[in-house]
């Protein structure tokens, strides 16, 4: 072997790192027994981070740009090393280079439904998923706690652990928002605010920074999903009990309709086909006055010529006020109020 040649193989003038393609967060620079020159120099390229480790031990972190590498630019490493003024000989050092661009696009999902705890209805299962992005915005932290002397340390390394971090966060993300669990799930985007909230402190503790955290889906069990999309339809009429009611009703016109042309159902049982249709137009008619917001002063003649509604009618409303009580979205005292209402119209 010449002598030149054993010469470049000995000793490094120039340390640098041209990522080769996407994916890569932490990158070692190959020593091969080589040792750094006195004077060498370090270029560090914007989106990178340098940072030197002597024994085991971190010492020095650079950020983007151009370093001639002496005891001015390496003062803790000058510390370790126990240099007084100037080294003069190659010293051995690992040098290690993360990237701090932004890792895009990264999957987050449920494969299986979740058991959350809500205040409202207890126990939900629920699935979801989405994306996120994140960048390495503290070198020496990820390489203690996350990549160490591996070679090369990639995205597809920390996949798993990081998507374990957002399932384990979903419920606390939840409860810690303050947010009821219908709000939530009625706007993805909110969601998403409050999952990203419970996680950038734990992607911290590893030198990550949490940039963005999307929600594209979430899939509720069947009944729950009834019970949002009747909140949207309270939210259609300005969350106004009474004019949901008159809604409610007039959505089920079709449905009494059809049973009691078959002979079932309560409507169906007690008038049959020819009751049912009158039925619906009461409701209808019901339906309508509700919507109008007569004048106030109008209100108690309106109400002193209100019809007479029958048993069945009666029987039937009921029936469906009990069961929006017991989908939450009647209280007992609201039902109670409408069930007296219901009942002086039959005396």
């Amino acid at each position: 072997m010449a002598l030149m040649d054993f010469i470049k193989k000995q000793f490094i003038d120039v340390i640098q790192w041209t990522e080769e393609g996407d994916g890569t967060l932490a990158w070692r620079f190959p020593m091969a027994g080589m040792e750094i020159q006195n004077g060498a120099s370090l270029t560090v390229r914007e989106s990178q981070m340098a940072v030197f480790v002597n024994e085991g031990t971190v010492a020095d972190v650079f950020g983007p740009g151009m370093y001639k590498l002496t005891t001015q630019t390496l003062p803790v490493l000058t510390y370790l090393k126990n240099w007084d003024k100037l080294f003069e000989s190659p010293f051995k050092s690992d040098v290690y280079f993360f990237s701090t661009r932004q890792q895009v696009d990264q999957k987050w999902g449920t494969p299986q439904p979740i058991t959350i705890r809500d205040k409202d209805f207890g126990a939900v299962r629920l699935r979801a998923f989405g994306n996120y992005s994140y960048r390495v915005t503290d070198p020496k932290l990820f390489h203690t706690e996350i990549s160490g002397t591996r070679e090369r340390y990639t995205v597809a390394d920390l996949d798993g652990q990081l998507r374990g971090l957002v399932l384990q966060n979903i419920s606390n993300a939840i409860a810690a928002s303050g947010v009821p669990f219908l709000d939530l799930a009625a706007s993805q985007n909110q969601f998403a605010q409050a999952l990203a909230a419970q996680l950038a402190p734990e992607f911290a503790k590893i030198g990550l920074r949490l940039d963005v955290m999307t929600v594209q889906n979430l899939s509720l069990p069947e009944e729950l999903q009834k019970i949002l999309d009747q909140k949207i339809g309270m939210g259609m009429v300005g969350n106004d009990m009474g004019k949901f009611m008159q809604y409610q009703t007039g959505q089920a016109i079709p449905v009494f309709a059809e049973n009691s042309g078959h002979g079932g159902g309560v409507a169906g049982d007690a008038m049959g086909l020819g009751a049912g249709v009158a039925l619906g137009q009461v409701m209808a008619n019901t339906l309508a006055q509700g919507l109008q917001q007569p004048a106030q002063s109008a209100a108690p003649a309106a109400a002193a010529a209100a019809p007479t509604v029958s048993p069945a009618e009666v029987m039937s409303t009921l029936e469906k006020l009990a069961e929006l009580k017991t989908k939450g979205i009647l209280t007992q005292e609201e039902f109670d109020a409408k069930k007296t209402e219901l009942l002086k119209k039959l005396t």
